[in-house]
């Protein structure tokens, strides 16, 4: 995902946001028995806590499903 031209700072910005609630909110937690268990574990925060659930400031405080739902309104 790029918010600009190749390079832009903004682009940086984005992906610590994300790489840092990973490692703050899920990683962080728990000893991983393996990278299999870790990948599954990231893929599921990611899709069922991440993307449907976090409150995002950048969104008013709603969780994306609830701004997605409140655009469509």
């Amino acid at each position: 995902m790029s918010v600009g031209r190749t390079g832009q700072c903004w682009d940086n910005a984005l992906a610590d946001s994300f790489f840092s609630a990973i490692k703050r909110e899920l990683l962080g937690t728990s000893a991983w028995p393996s990278r299999a268990a870790a990948r599954t574990a990231i893929f599921d925060f990611i899709e069922d806590w991440y993307k449907l659930h976090r409150l995002h400031s950048s969104l008013g405080y709603l969780s994306p499903a609830e701004y997605e739902t409140a655009l469509a309104a």
